[in-house]
């Protein structure tokens, strides 16, 4: 897996390429972590590339969305979702608590 992080005025956009794992979700929770610390609590998640993503990435992810929205700080917002990663989604039940778009600029659009 590999993590690409642009910061803009309005949100940061993390693109992640490749499969989120057991092994891998760790690195994308950290990378979140550390832009939560700083006061960074919008985000848009770039999923056009990911292959695959394990029930310990839907928890990252999860994790990410419920600590985002405390306190009205922010939100998860997901881009170019692939057929499979959404199917992973929709059986975890967890498409209604995310805003999902097409594109990036559709995604940075709600901020």
């Amino acid at each position: 897996m590999e993590l690409t992080v642009k910061e803009y005025k309005h949100c940061d956009v993390i693109k992640v390429n490749g499969r989120i794992n057991t092994q891998t979700a760790p690195e994308l929770k950290a990378a979140l972590e550390a832009l939560m610390e700083n006061g960074r609590y919008k985000f848009v998640l770039d999923l056009s590339e990911v292959e695959f993503i394990s029930t310990a990435g839907l928890r990252v992810l999860m994790s990410a969305q419920k600590t985002c929205k405390q306190l009205s700080r922010g939100e998860v917002v997901l881009a170019g979702v692939p057929e499979r990663v959404h199917e992973a989604l929709d059986l975890a039940g967890f498409v209604s608590l995310f805003k999902i778009e097409e594109t990036i600029l559709d995604a940075v659009g709600n901020f």
